[in-house]
């Protein structure tokens, strides 16, 4: 599966109602992917942060078992 910053900003954006999403390949030379993001919608109001990361990793549960390394911040707005 072939991944990008872009594909995965969209499907956040698009899934999650996110106002701001950025996403930042941090894959070292193509050999395992990595990616760092950062997500803010009002999907996350008045929960806490688990919960928030667990919306996350639903939204990219495909996408996710392709991915070394996944590193996220999630806020409101």
């Amino acid at each position: 599966m072939e991944l990008s910053a872009e594909y995965l900003r969209e499907k956040l954006q698009r899934e999650l109602e996110a106002v701001h999403v950025e996403v930042e390949d941090r894959t070292p030379n193509r050999c395992s992917a990595s990616f760092r993001v950062l997500v803010v919608s009002s999907k996350f109001e008045g929960k806490p942060l688990l919960q928030r990361h667990r919306l996350v990793n639903a939204c990219l549960a495909e996408e996710l078992q392709h991915i070394h390394a996944f590193e996220q911040k999630t806020l409101t707005p």
